[in-house]
């Protein structure tokens, strides 16, 4: 029985702490990335692109937002300032959900 209780409260915390993330996700996108991508990810054609469906994998999102792309326009050509890895992987895996 005491096995049990700590297999569901181990379940629970890892559940929770999945919450958390999307939760994080969906307010770092907000903050960082919805002023020019737009609130559900529907980009400015012909100059910013929308992010709904992207074909992006999460680890090139991830790297395009700490890393940048020197062919990229700014704030993109460089990674986005005081963005943490696990932060960007946050906003990647919100991004992932915008359809």
């Amino acid at each position: 029985m005491k096995g049990k209780l700590i297999v569901i409260a181990s379940f629970l915390l890892i559940a929770s702490a999945v919450g958390w993330s999307a939760d994080e996700g969906a307010a770092l996108y907000k903050k960082k990335c919805a002023a020019c991508h737009g609130a559900t990810g529907e980009g400015k054609p012909p100059k910013i692109p929308a992010l709904q469906g992207t074909s992006w994998e999460l680890d090139k999102i991830t790297d395009h937002l700490t890393k940048g792309e020197a062919a990229s326009k700014p704030p993109h050509n460089k990674g986005i300032s005081g963005l943490t890895e696990d932060q960007a992987k946050a906003i990647a895996d919100y991004v992932k959900t915008l359809k």
